[in-house]
């Protein structure tokens, strides 16, 4: 279940930012930027059904599947393949990520 809110969470979130952009970059229609709203408002909305008890621990290891969603993005919608770089950045920021998440505590 926590994989699944992450991907729900940054789907949501490049998502809505994505019809922010075309909106403002590319001149699309006013709708694209509230539609963009809603669904970035959705996404802050997603992360809260996390069950880690740590706001900034469930944001920090948020950040590294947001990063490898993004590379991913990028590489579906606006056709940039990524590169050796970008995926060495995206693994060491998904094993940052679990090391926030799942690292044994007291």
């Amino acid at each position: 279940m926590t994989i699944l809110l992450f991907l729900l969470a940054g789907l949501a979130e490049i998502g809505g930012g994505y019809l922010i952009w075309i909106w403002l970059r590319e001149g699309k229609s006013g709708l694209f930027g509230l539609l963009g709203g809603i669904i970035l408002a959705l996404y802050g909305v997603i992360a809260t059904f996390q069950t880690f008890p740590s706001f900034g621990r469930v944001y920090a290891a948020y950040g590294g599947v947001f990063i490898i969603l993004s590379i991913l993005w990028g590489w579906g919608i606006d056709k940039k393949t990524p590169d050796f770089y970008d995926w060495l950045g995206a693994a060491i920021c998904l094993a940052g990520a679990s090391i926030i998440l799942f690292a044994p505590r007291n």
